[in-house]
């Protein structure tokens, strides 16, 4: 039996196995733990011992660890151009770093909305109010108004269910109208960059408010998304290479990711902004924020508090190139 995280079920189902690296990376947790049960066990017994602290910061290093320890075997994998026996080798360490992101995940819905198990729907009632106030169709968010919020966001009765539904399709902020201006005012008319866009959506209001802004994305959340025709496919620090623009953005950039590094390493960016949550295992690369030396950093409270909702515990972080 796989071990269970306080609080959360798991519920596994028989596949015909999860064997290659493509399949690995966009494979459920429980096709992962049918068909590689000795890495579960071992990946479990580590998400329960972390999750038992109940600190924000073992969490963060357990999914840290699990992406750093996969890494390593990435890159003998593409050194090898895809060699059998290495991809064989490797495999057990990306299944782990994959299991490990998606139990965590699991684990933090389950505390943010209190249910252990099942689908997570809205009613009718908090699912009217919510569209209309922070969706301008489909999942195509629109800049919210903070009247508006103010007004309905007390009358939504479910709204611990909102970002548990919408972080598997990419979607981990809302952005009131008010912070899109602000942070037009802070571009001043410099071109931008934003990282890892997603459906980019940030760049699109901004670009709306006059900003000359470019959205890249690796474009590796594919399952989830359907990236539109003006987020350029690229990886930050090709992007980063390719337009050098002066000011960088970056909105909920996952967890110990390790490509923020590359801003802070580029000489060109004056500022870097983040739209980001204060609980660190949430989302950035909080070791590079506190490693990288180049950079003043300071929360810009007043655009901190125009992300949406306030559940979040927002933060925009904003690094300012010394001198």
């Amino acid at each position: 039996m796989p071990p269970s995280a306080p609080g959360l079920r798991w519920y596994g189902r028989a596949v015909a196995g999860v064997r290659d690296i493509d399949a690995v990376e966009t494979a459920s947790l429980e096709d992962l733990m049918a068909s590689h049960p000795a890495v579960w066990r071992e990946v479990g017994e580590r998400l329960v011992a972390a999750t038992a602290t109940r600190s924000g910061k073992v969490l963060a290093t357990f999914a840290r660890e699990a992406v750093a320890a996969a890494e390593p075997w990435r890159e003998r994998v593409r050194a090898s151009h895809g060699n059998p026996e290495v991809v064989r080798a490797a495999l057990p360490h990306l299944v782990a770093a994959r299991m490990a992101k998606l139990a965590l995940e699991r684990t933090l819905t389950a505390a943010a909305t209190g249910a252990e198990a099942g689908p997570l729907r809205f009613g009718w009632w908090s699912g009217t109010l919510v569209n209309r106030l922070l969706f301008a169709g489909g999942l195509d968010r629109k800049p919210v108004s903070l009247a508006a919020f103010r007004l309905l966001w007390p009358l939504v009765t479910q709204k611990r269910l909102l970002l548990p539904l919408l972080q598997p399709r990419g979607i981990y902020c809302f952005y009131s109208r008010a912070l899109v201006r602000g942070l037009a005012a802070l571009a001043a008319g410099r071109p931008c960059l934003e990282l890892a866009a997603g459906d980019g959506t940030l760049a699109r209001f901004l670009a709306a408010e006059g900003v000359p802004v470019t959205a890249t994305d690796d474009r590796s959340w594919g399952h989830a998304l359907t990236y539109p025709a003006g987020v350029e496919k690229l990886d930050a620090a090709s992007a980063l290479s390719r337009h050098r623009a002066p000011l960088v953005l970056c909105s909920f950039p996952p967890p110990g990711n390790g490509f923020e590094r590359a801003v802070f390493r580029a000489a060109h960016v004056e500022t870097y902004v983040v739209v980001t949550s204060r609980h660190r295992h949430a989302a950035g690369d909080w070791d590079a924020y506190e490693a990288q030396q180049g950079f003043e950093r300071t929360v810009d409270e007043r655009l901190s508090r125009l992300v949406l909702p306030p559940e979040l515990d927002p933060a925009v972080l904003v690094f300012r190139r010394r001198g």
